[in-house]
């Protein structure tokens, strides 16, 4: 049997607030035909706050929080690796196309908007997310609007022999590098690449809206780069410019740092080492909240929220939940709102909860059969590095 301990009044008072501030963002979804998710917004359920966890800073996610399936602003993440740019006026800001081109351009701004509109609903993920304990919360949902990468490249004529699309960002800093036996200072832009044959066959777009408007000056303003199914690391903010190059693209945060290093177990037992850029995000999912659902009949239940995501929804099968060393159960998926590259709510409703502390923990699968893994799993347990945290996540109770 649950408890009768309700939640402090301080607790609750910050739950209704956070409703409130949801509200503005529901009604937006409403209006752009998407269905709001009863993300534990019953009316008879109390919220139970997990043991050790602090409820997010501004400028990142509060899954405690989380009732809206469209992320607000004020809780949209940003890295930026080399600062941020001051960035000109949209009225005076140029993109620069170049390289293995036929047809070189420099496009301001209204010709980049007078091109074919697509729109993505997509989560986009820092790699390290969840590399620690109080680190969960670099994750948003948004609706970008842009017009087409592919369609972009494909307008310019690409050159024979063309292998990589080099876009740089307006960030740039000077970095420490060895030329010769000395070191020296160079400056830098951040960019990445990607294949030009993904990228012409690829739904990613030059982006300039972010839920219908302007793209905020720290998520970067006026267009970015937003490429479904990758971390956020991928997504290059602030672009100054896109070249089209005939051989590899060896920049900073593809080939030194944003690497992983994983071992792979043979069958012999030899561990074998390989690094890889960070690019596709993996199939992951957390336990978002926790709340006493309120019975009639005096047997209440504990009801179990969160959200799973990956590269591509559509992949993902199931989401299963697993409470102290028990059994793995099969938590429900919401069946909307749903896109192809935006995370899915789940829910769990554990009845006959006992009182104390309990471990809760979820798990993804997808529809090939991979499962999420724990941190005791090789696939985790051999990688070296932070990038691509996405591990079972526990979160604890007191009932």
């Amino acid at each position: 049997m649950i408890m009768k301990n309700s939640v402090k009044k301080s607790e609750s008072m910050e739950r209704r607030d956070l409703l409130k501030g949801g509200a503005a963002v529901a009604g937006g979804m409403m209006m752009a035909g998407l269905s709001e998710s009863a993300f534990g917004a019953g009316g008879n359920e109390e919220w139970i706050p997990f043991v050790g966890a602090p409820r997010a800073k501004p400028g990142m996610l509060d899954w405690e929080g989380l009732d809206t399936w469209i992320t607000p602003q004020e809780q949209v993440f940003s890295v930026a690796h080399y600062g941020y740019p001051k960035m000109p006026k949209e009225k005076d800001y140029r993109l620069e196309l170049s390289g293995e081109i036929e047809n070189p351009k420099s496009l301001s701004m209204a010709d980049i908007r007078a091109l074919p509109k697509k729109e993505h609903l997509m989560t986009l993920e820092c790699s390290g997310n969840g590399a620690s304990d109080g680190f969960m919360a670099a994750i948003y949902n948004a609706k970008f609007t842009g017009t087409s990468l592919a369609d972009f490249l494909k307008a310019a004529g690409i050159k024979k022999g063309a292998r990589e699309v080099v876009l740089y960002g307006h960030d740039k800093k000077m970095e420490k590098m060895k030329v010769g036996k000395k070191e020296e200072e160079i400056p830098f832009n951040f960019a990445r690449s990607i294949p030009i044959d993904e990228a012409l066959a690829s739904d990613a777009i030059l982006a300039y809206e972010a839920n219908g408007k302007a793209l905020s000056p720290k998520n970067g303003f006026p267009l970015r780069l937003i490429r479904p199914g990758y971390y956020g690391i991928a997504n290059v903010k602030w672009l100054k410019s896109i070249e089209v190059w005939d051989r590899p693209y060896m920049g900073k945060y593809m080939a030194r740092e944003y690497v992983t290093l994983r071992g792979e177990r043979k069958k012999d037992g030899e561990i074998v080492y390989k690094e890889t850029s960070v690019g596709h995000m993996n199939l992951k999912s957390i336990i978002a909240r926790a709340t006493r659902k309120k019975s009639a009949d005096g047997k209440d239940s504990v009801m179990i929220y969160g959200a799973v995501w990956g590269p591509d929804a559509e992949d993902i099968q199931s989401v299963e939940v697993r409470i102290d060393e028990g059994k793995w159960l099969k938590a429900k998926l919401d069946e909307k709102p749903r896109a192809k590259h935006s995370w899915i709510f789940f829910s769990y409703e554990w009845r006959g909860a006992t009182s104390g502390k309990h471990t809760m923990v979820s798990r993804g699968i997808s529809k090939g059969g991979h499962i999420q893994p724990s941190k005791d799993d090789d696939e985790i347990a051999l990688k070296k590095t932070r990038r691509e945290a996405y591990a079972q996540y526990p979160r604890v109770v007191e009932i």
